[in-house]
């Protein structure tokens, strides 16, 4: 039966803990990895509500967006939502998942689903991310060359956009010299030797150097396996904040408020003046997202959308682009349905159920 850290691992696969923001919490907060899981309850945010219908639907693992221990607990006491929230779960056997910014900053999570609800085209990270890529440099012998490749491909090196299995090499010679105690693939012990080598080089995202030097040194026919590492400053082009798209068609300002509305299932919308130019290129960003405002300028966007912007920064618009505030939980409520397809189409051994409380604390007077 799958258990708890298999759960973990399949989601970690598409949103890496690496990836999350500095300040965040995700992960397993509460529960045993070990732990057999009976179902699962997905939601947008964890309450005692959330807590209450995992337990009636006979789920003990809650996998959420929000993580309910964002802050440090110092005291579980019952005083706050969150603390009762915890201990609920804890007395109950309910574990309590989170995947946020780390599912927020990769291509496929949250802000690529608002993309696919406004059905943009052509979706890209708006802002990536840099330093999450490293160079692995090795010298292998000829004839091994392929083999070490394959064997670092599978690990996760050498994807580039679209591209898969991307290397460089050139030809040299490898000298050494092996020590009395050394047990040479090629060459004589105590004799200077000269090996037809070729020099590889591979980038793969840093977070998976570990598996990624297993792999290498498994894969390598030298005793001691010579290489070294490179952070790159480069831009990871499917890590990081935001998304950036086209709609099918070019819409007008009235238009495409109607349009937002319907696809979001809003019942608001606070906006900026639209620009006086047809609507095409979307920004969006699913919860706070105006540190992206100049990067949404930068990719050309009419419009950007996303969530919980202060009366002050909708000046920063200055008619450059219309900024679209739907709500931080309108913005990420269809994360659900996102975190529901990953599950259900790995494990069929337990139920996997979508939350049907209503966890948005903010109700609208129209």
């Amino acid at each position: 039966m799958p258990q708890i850290r298999h759960l973990a691992a399949h989601i970690e696969a598409l949103a890496p803990l690496a990836y999350q923001e500095s300040y965040d919490n995700v992960g397993l907060l509460v529960g045993d990895p070990k732990t057999d899981i009976m179902g699962v309850l997905v939601t947008l945010d964890v309450t005692e509500a959330v807590v209450d219908e995992a337990i009636a639907n006979g789920c003990n693992v809650i996998v959420a967006h929000h993580p309910i221990v964002f802050k440090g607990l110092k005291k579980l006491t019952g005083k706050t939502y969150v603390e009762r929230t915890v201990i609920k779960a804890i007395k109950n056997d309910v574990a309590l998942y989170a995947a946020h910014t780390n599912l927020d900053n990769v291509a496929g999570g949250v802000n690529f689903k608002i993309a696919e609800k406004l059905n943009l085209q052509n979706v890209k990270i708006l802002a990536p991310k840099a330093q999450v890529l490293t160079k692995l440099v090795t010298f292998v012998p000829i004839a091994h060359t392929q083999s070490v490749l394959d064997a670092l491909y599978a690990a996760g090196a050498g994807q580039i956009g679209e591209y898969k299995n991307c290397s460089f090499r050139v030809e040299g010679t490898g000298t050494f010299q092996a020590a009395e105690n050394a047990q040479p693939t090629v060459g004589e012990v105590g004799q200077y030797h000269e090996e037809a080598e070729n020099r590889i080089e591979v980038i793969f995202p840093t977070h998976q150097q570990g598996q990624l030097l297993t792999a290498l040194r498994q894969a390598h026919p030298y005793e001691e396996v010579a290489y070294y590492l490179t952070p790159l400053d480069n831009q990871h082009q499917e890590v990081g904040s935001g998304a950036v798209g086209e709609l099918p068609e070019s819409l007008t300002g009235k238009a495409w408020l109607s349009y937002l509305k319907e696809h979001m299932n809003l019942k608001l919308i606070r906006y900026t003046p639209l620009p006086d130019r047809p609507i095409k290129r979307i920004a969006v960003c699913g919860g706070v997202g105006s540190f992206l405002l100049p990067d949404a300028l930068r990719a050309g966007a009419d419009v950007f959308v996303t969530a919980d912007y202060k009366y002050h920064e909708f000046f920063d618009a200055e008619g450059r682009i219309s900024i679209c505030d739907i709500g931080h939980y309108e913005s990420e409520v269809f994360t659900k349905d996102l975190i529901f397809g990953h599950l259900a189409k790995k494990f069929t051994t337990f139920a996997v159920i979508l939350s049907v409380t209503d966890t948005n604390p903010v109700r609208y007077f129209i």
